[in-house]
């Protein structure tokens, strides 16, 4: 598994980021990458699309900070950010942001593959609850727009629910739908034509 991830290393120190290069390399990673400019990060990320971002900022200010956090939301993908001094307010920004393990003064060779494997880790459950969530809220939505067309056939054709349920099921199984799409259809139709 190791020697299949490409990983980006960066940092604006070059020492430290070939320090945290051979710990990666010693560790069996092949595909490292390091970015020393700081400028222009966010393009060269997209152009390296990299599996997982390391990311290491001697004295980050707000701004420096912020930028990297920026990126963070937009890329979905595991980020382990090592700084050497924080406060709680950017430690709840990193995490919000999605960064996957937030180390503050703690860079070493001997702690980047563990660091690593756990931001992965991390990100991966992370995504798991994040699609998770996703899914609820989606069947939560399914569920209010198939009631809402059940009422209207309630309201409309003197039906029980059981029987608008039924007839939108059938509906949907005669147009090889899914339920909530005719429902929504019904709903739209509905309101084209009034009351």
């Amino acid at each position: 598994m190791a020697d299949t991830l490409s990983i980006l290393v960066i940092d604006d120190n070059a020492i430290r980021a070939s320090i945290i290069e051979a710990g990666l390399r010693e560790a069996g990673h092949e595909a490292v990458q390091v970015i020393t400019d700081i400028d222009g990060v966010a393009r060269r990320i997209g152009e390296i699309a990299p599996d997982v971002v390391i990311v290491d900022l001697e004295n980050p200010n707000r701004d420096v900070l912020e930028h990297f956090f920026a990126i963070s939301r937009s890329l979905k993908r595991p980020i382990a950010m090592f700084v050497d001094k924080s406060d709680p307010s950017e430690i709840e920004a990193a995490v919000e942001a999605g960064v996957s393990a937030y180390v503050v003064d703690g860079l070493r060779k001997d702690r980047i593959k563990p660091i690593l494997d756990m931001a992965i880790v991390r990100f991966r459950a992370f995504s798991r609850l994040q699609d998770e969530l996703e899914a609820a809220r989606s069947e939560l939505e399914g569920r209010k727009i198939i009631d809402k067309a059940k009422g209207i056939l309630m309201s409309t054709r003197g039906l029980t629910e059981e029987q608008a349920y039924g007839l939108l099921r059938s509906t949907a199984m005669n147009q090889n739908r899914r339920i909530v799409e005719i429902a929504q259809a019904l709903i739209t139709a509905s309101e084209l034509l009034g009351p």
